[in-house]
């Protein structure tokens, strides 16, 4: 711990030298723009008319900052705004919101085929008539194989088809 304690105040000074150098720099080039962008004015020996002349290109001037301060502002405020929305896309992707439990709806066919084609057509799907028509002839001839069925089934049905399979192998 001893080590890591030298490390992390060795580099807590190095930043902070960093930091100083950095500062330095910076001011010096805001020195630097001001003297190209706004020289000293010299008022000694003007005239009335020459004064307000200067008043007029100064004034001409900050009107041009204005504008281009208002200009960047609009653009910090929607980029920021840009920023909040694309934060709040990305915790959605992420999941952190917890989504509803979705209730199931029930819909009919012929809702379903009215919000797929829109409600110009009129489409009425009846399931049931495509279904086939059963007699009661058929259930007869169906319920015979069930008695068969179940007749062979359990003891008695193998002991039946034990006894049909030893016949069949005497004779």
């Amino acid at each position: 711990t001893l080590k890591t304690d030298k490390k992390n105040s060795l580099m807590v000074a190095k930043a902070k030298e960093e930091l100083e150098q950095e500062i330095l720099v910076k001011e010096g080039e805001k020195q630097k723009y001001l003297a190209e962008k706004a020289p000293p004015l010299n008022t000694s020996g003007l005239s009335l008319t020459q004064l307000q002349d200067l008043c007029r290109e100064l004034h001409s001037k900050i009107d041009v900052v204005d504008e281009e301060r208002y200009d960047i502002e609009a653009k910090v405020m929607l980029n920021t705004r840009e920023i909040k929305d694309l934060n709040i896309k990305v915790l959605d992707l992420r999941g952190k919101f917890k989504r509803p439990n979705l209730r199931r709806v029930r819909v009919s066919a012929d809702a379903i085929l009215r919000s797929l084609l829109g409600s110009k057509h009129k489409v009425s799907m009846d399931l049931r008539a495509n279904l086939k028509s059963v007699k009661k002839e058929d259930t007869e001839k169906d319920s015979d194989w069930r008695k068969n069925v179940e007749a062979m089934s359990g003891m008695e049905g193998r002991k039946k088809m034990f006894d049909a399979a030893k016949e069949s192998v005497t004779t």
